[in-house]
């Protein structure tokens, strides 16, 4: 009971503090580190039993770096491998160097100092993308060289992880053995991975995922991820973290990894919210206030002083002056590697709580921080275009890479290109209509820029993308995610951005269309009421029912659904009515007998006595002629297609069949 009382609160105040933070427009890990702030030992009130937060951190710890690996994409680094490569080793190394000298200046050990440079050597992972998708950058040229950089961080990471253990000693000095026997270990488990694992593990999942059970699945999911982290330590002697990581590799080159990611979700979610609870519990702010400049000093390092590292590392490459900003703006905070390289510093004796306190504070301050800096990217080129001579140094740019939403307007803007979403991109190539799409799934994004559609890389309805997407400028918004919260939340934001933008938007519930219509949005379709009002209506004409009757039935079935958008009561009346006409006008094909009297007539003597149908196709012996023209005969065995209300097509009939009744 006592570990079930410590979870629930530890999860209920994150999700106030997340919930508060996001209200602020910061990354809700902010609000997770003060939740744990606030049930932790330095603060009065309620206290969580830390010590069992930790144990549970240490699933957060597993599922985090099992998530890194499932997502790790050597491609991704070697599309960039000129600049991530060499930049991101090259920026850790000066960094953790200015890290170490600042530790030593404080009179700290120098295996402190080595821990306090690397922490803050290292971005978070989770920031730089939220960064990145919130000011449209995530699949543009600069974002893709900032996920390279972040990419060849977090391997460096890792191998750091591997060889903390033996590389820093307190008093002997570099074992030289033992870290001989450490990198061996974790060879011969890498070795394992890649020639056993690489084969086990897709092949297991593939037959569990046979089996059509979704729990027999995640539980095959959890333990493949669990049960490597603690095979790996137990056997080979390597870290939880590398264990998790080399699974979650592995398991990335599997078909099913898409699968994998979304069933892990969840439990991802929330071990690494009591992860990062953990970590902020180890926070004393008593002791932060006391040192404010040391605070400041931690602060400044990673915010500034690894911002200008990062740009001047960037700079010596052949990229825009534009990718080497972004990289720095994204790169100038540290999160959830550097809290795992504290805690593994303070669990080997190499650093203090107090220590730790100011990687802690360095991390919560510049994640608050992080979001601004993005906004300093176009002042800093407009800066720099202010001096040509560093401008032509710098910038070496063959053509200026722009967003995907920059430019466009008039345009089609879709979330979610899904089934329903492809369809609409086609309808808009087809007609060639400017369109944009906002998709969150990385390979169908990468599909969609190589058929030069512009598109945005993101969720939309858990970040500030919409704000790039040229709202104010569009015809149309369709939103086409299956996901009712999801619909409402773009819904919402959308109708905040643009008040006069017309909304189309997909409902999974009769409960969400009212909510999604409440929420502005001017036409909301409800898939499964529509293709099951077809299956009825088929069903009903086969059973003898008039069409009149089963019109009827649909009015009042649709009326029913769509009642929500009442509050525009004339969009409403005209949705309704407009259903009612697609009900009642049909195409039908009428044959013409030889005796009928309009063989041998031409079209423009006919068309007197159509009565308001149209002549929209002829079919001659097998050829199709759309919209005859008034010179065309009609011969005997033509058929022929009008488009009309069901009484006008039945007294056209009676006219081109006066004799007896043929099956159209």
């Amino acid at each position: 009971m006592p570990l079930l009382i410590d979870m629930v609160t530890a999860l209920a105040i994150a999700f106030v503090g997340g919930v508060v933070v996001r209200r602020l427009g910061l990354p809700t890990m902010v609000g997770y580190l003060l939740a744990g702030v606030t049930i932790g030992p330095f603060t009065p009130g309620f206290v969580g039993d830390a010590e069992t937060i930790r144990q549970l951190a240490e699933l957060g710890i597993v599922f985090l770096m099992f998530g890194v690996g499932l997502h790790f994409s050597f491609q991704d680094l070697w599309r960039v491998r000129d600049i991530a490569i060499v930049g991101a080793l090259g920026q850790m190394a000066t960094t953790a160097a200015l890290g170490f000298q600042l530790g030593q200046a404080w009179g700290w050990s120098p295996a402190a100092a080595i821990v306090l440079g690397l922490a803050v050597s290292v971005a978070s992972t989770v920031v730089l993308l939220r960064g990145l998708m919130d000011n449209g950058l995530l699949n543009t040229p600069h974002g893709q060289v900032a996920v390279g950089w972040l990419v060849m961080e977090d391997l460096a990471t890792v191998l750091v992880l591997l060889v903390l253990p033996t590389l820093v000693q307190k008093e002997a000095g570099l074992d030289w053995r033992e870290l001989g026997l450490t990198v061996l270990a974790a060879s011969g488990f890498l070795v394992f991975m890649m020639a056993i694992g690489a084969r086990f593990i897709p092949w297991l999942l593939m037959r569990v995922a046979h089996t059509r059970s979704r729990e027999l699945f995640i539980l095959a999911t959890l333990t493949v991820a669990l049960g490597t982290a603690l095979g790996a330590s137990e056997l080979f002697g390597v870290s939880l973290a590398l264990g998790a990581f080399a699974a979650g590799a592995v398991v990335n080159g599997s078909p099913l990894s898409h699968r994998v990611a979304a069933d892990l979700l969840p439990f991802r979610e929330a071990f690494s919210v009591l992860f990062f609870v953990s970590v902020g519990m180890l926070l004393d702010p008593h002791y932060l206030w006391e040192h404010i400049p040391a605070v400041a000093a931690v602060t400044g390092l990673i915010v500034f002083g690894k911002s200008v590292i990062t740009a001047l590392w960037a700079f010596l490459f052949p990229h825009p002056v534009r990718t080497a900003l972004v990289v720095a703006a994204g790169t100038s905070q540290i999160g959830e590697f550097s809290f795992i390289l504290g805690q593994a510093g303070v669990n080997l004796g190499l650093l203090g709580q107090e220590q730790y306190a100011l990687i802690l504070a360095g991390s919560l301050l510049s994640i608050v921080v992080n979001p601004f800096l993005f906004s300093l990217v176009g002042p800093g080129e407009w800066l720099l275009k202010q001096f040509p001579p560093i401008w032509r140094l710098l910038n070496r740019e063959k053509q200026p890479a722009r967003s995907p939403g920059q430019g466009l307007a008039e345009h089609l803007v879709i979330i979610g290109c899904g089934r329903v979403g492809g369809h609409l991109v086609e309808l808009a190539e087809h007609f060639r209509l400017p369109c944009l799409v906002v998709e969150a799934d990385v390979a169908r994004a990468r599909v969609l820029a190589g058929r030069g559609i512009p598109t945005l890389l993101g969720d939309a309805s858990n970040s500030e993308i919409l704000r790039h997407a040229g709202l104010e400028r569009a015809r149309l918004l369709v939103v086409t995610l299956p996901e009712e919260a999801a619909s409402e939340l773009i819904v919402a934001g959308a109708r905040d951005l643009a008040a006069r933008l017309p909304i189309i938007v997909r409902a999974a519930t009769r409960d969400g269309v009212q909510r999604l219509a409440r929420l502005g949005a001017q036409y909301v379709i409800h898939p499964e009421l529509e293709g099951g009002l077809q299956l009825v209506r088929h069903a009903l004409l086969e059973l003898g029912f008039s069409l009149e009757e089963v019109r009827r039935y649909a009015e009042v079935v649709r009326r029913t659904c769509y009642t929500a958008m009442t509050h525009a009561g004339e969009e409403s009346r005209l949705m309704s009515e407009s259903f009612d006409a697609v009900d009642r006008v049909r195409m039908r094909w009428i044959s013409l007998p030889p005796d009928s009297p309009w063989v041998g007539q031409t079209a423009a003597a006919t068309a007197a006595h159509h009565d308001g149908a149209f002549l929209a196709a002829l079919l001659r012996q097998g050829e199709l002629l759309q919209e005859p023209g008034p010179a065309t005969v009609f011969q005997a065995g033509d058929r022929l297609g009008f488009i009309g209300e069901p009484e006008v097509l039945a007294a056209l009939k009676q006219r081109i069949q006066p004799v007896r009744d043929q099956p159209p």
